[in-house]
């Protein structure tokens, strides 16, 4: 019998828009962009937050609908009106942010993104196939709770596959990874590459960009300003397309003042996660002395919540001594007596932690601020004071919005981020904890928080920020120290460690009791 003939592959790119426009409410957020994706081409797509890509790649996936343009899909024209309607045309996404049910198992997670029973016939096995050709090892049978990040990442990778996809989109992908999981991600996303299934990558991560991106459209203000390889461009070179400036480096920073008294002192700090699948503290000592930074990293799932909780007196401790600030014992005071002796703090999530987002700047500014900003007068809110707080807030972050009217939720998360850094760095704390300082923000939004936090130190704070990227760690940090299972390693001279040995203790390397050591030798 004749085998029938395969139908020749289809000419010319895999994906054109021209003329892309998505108007909201004060901001027009994709202003007639054009991108080309080629076939079996990695694709980065860059841009200040607020440029307009979550915008322009959820047109591609039909979760937002444009109000021009033209799109077309492997040479035919196509308006896509779904996520489903995406999948069934080849098209997947990771998202940035995980969308799993923590009770369930890979298997069970993978199945709620199947159209129909049919296509969950022989799951299991088909899970077991496609982790393993691709380098994403998985058990089908474990429950995702018991997962780290970068294996939660596996499942929605391995979710797209499954769809056997002509196009993927990735979005931050290695915000959450250790270098280790970054680089295998990397193999498989060029094997991918290789067997025809073209990756529309979306990263602030440029270093990572030029090593695995072979073209670049650049954004800014809705708009197409540039196209490369980004390759032939050097980070500085990259960053600049993206914001139209000079992009400036953080000064270094100055040795430590001998004998500085400490301003934030942790004694066996231990508590119980009140979260069902989180991660309990146990016996956390540290101190921070007035003018340091130090960084704790670690993979996100291992007690940084709660530390940052246990910090910022959302979570009481057992004994009022084992969390101190300036001498003062807070160990049992909640966050608002924390914030009356000067400490603040910004939390990982933005949305619905640190910032309501159905309110306005200005009263996102009164939350936190009304203690040490004296925004409340004989129990009123003083609202001429409470919008000029905001309105100086977004001045001196160079926050793009369009006032202290603006509700929280009309800016992008970078613009969110450098608002909620610029309120708790302008009540001029003497402890300052950020959780994530710079997650999924633009070069430029990254540098200005770094600025601020080298200021305040230099002004004689304690600054503490837990983060998962390790160069942003070795940028700012005097010490470091990694969180893993709740227990932190004792800190070390960040000029005495290695990427190499941080990023092995993250990733469950040597003991903790041993992490002096390993890091004391390294590098």
């Amino acid at each position: 019998m004749t085998e029938p003939t395969p139908e020749p592959t289809p000419l010319g790119p895999l994906l054109t828009m021209t003329g892309m426009t998505k108007r909201y409410p004060g901001t027009l957020a994709c202003d007639h962009v054009s991108l080309t994706v080629e076939r079996n081409q990695i694709h980065a797509l860059l841009g200040e937050n607020g440029a307009g890509k979550s915008t322009l790649v959820k047109v591609i996936y039909g979760v937002v609908r444009p109000d021009a343009g033209e799109m077309r899909w492997e040479g035919r024209t196509v308006a896509i009106h779904s996520p489903g309607q995406a999948q069934r045309l080849g098209i997947g996404m990771v998202f940035q942010h995980f969308s799993l049910f923590e009770a369930l198992t890979v298997a069970e997670n993978l199945a709620l993104g199947l159209g129909s029973a049919r296509e969950r016939v022989g799951l299991r096995q088909r899970i077991v196939a496609v982790s393993r050709d691709y380098g994403l090892p998985l058990d089908p049978d474990r429950v995702v709770h018991d997962l780290s990040v970068g294996e939660r990442q596996r499942i929605e990778i391995v979710r797209c596959l499954l769809q056997n996809p002509k196009l993927l989109i990735m979005d931050e992908p290695t915000s959450v990874l250790t270098p280790g999981e970054v680089q295998a991600l990397f193999v498989t996303l060029r094997r991918l590459a290789r067997e025809g299934c073209s990756i529309l990558y979306i990263s602030h991560k440029l270093e990572e960009v030029r090593a695995l991106c072979s073209a670049a459209t650049i954004m800014r203000l809705g708009r197409n300003v540039a196209a490369c390889n980004p390759a032939e461009k050097s980070v500085k070179d990259l960053a600049e397309l993206m914001i139209a400036a000079d992009l400036r480096t953080p000064p270094p920073r100055p040795p430590l003042p001998a004998g500085a008294p400490p301003r934030l002192v942790l004694d066996r700090l231990s508590v119980r996660s009140p979260h069902q699948f989180g991660t309990d503290l146990k016996d956390v000592s540290l101190s921070i002395a007035g003018g340091e930074i130090l960084g704790i990293a670690g993979i996100a799932g291992n007690g940084q919540g709660e530390l940052m909780d246990a910090l910022s007196g959302e979570i009481l401790a057992g004994r009022p001594d084992s969390v101190r600030i300036d001498g003062v014992a807070v160990g049992r005071m909640g966050p608002q007596d924390r914030r009356r002796l000067r400490g603040c703090f910004v939390p990982e999530e933005r949305n619905g932690h640190a910032a309501v987002t159905t309110m306005s700047l200005a009263e996102n500014a009164l939350l936190s601020g009304y203690l040490r900003g004296a925004l409340v007068r004989f129990g009123l809110i003083d609202r001429k004071r409470t919008s000029a707080f905001a309105e100086t807030i977004i001045r001196r972050f160079d926050v793009r919005a369009i006032g202290p009217k603006a509700e929280a939720r009309s800016l992008s998360g970078g613009n969110l981020q450098k608002f909620l850094v610029g309120r708790e760095v302008l009540q001029n704390p003497v402890v300052l904890v950020i959780n994530q300082p710079t997650w999924g923000v633009d070069a430029g939004a990254a540098l200005a928080i770094q600025e601020a936090i080298m200021e305040l130190a230099a002004a004689g704070a304690a600054v503490t920020i837990l983060s998962q990227d390790l160069d942003e760690i070795f940028l700012l940090a005097d010490r470091i120290a990694v969180i893993a299972g709740g227990r932190v390693s004792e800190p070390v001279p960040a000029r005495s460690a290695s990427v190499e040995s941080i990023g092995r203790l993250m990733g469950g390397g040597p003991a903790h009791a041993g992490a002096h050591g390993a890091l004391a030798h390294a590098g």
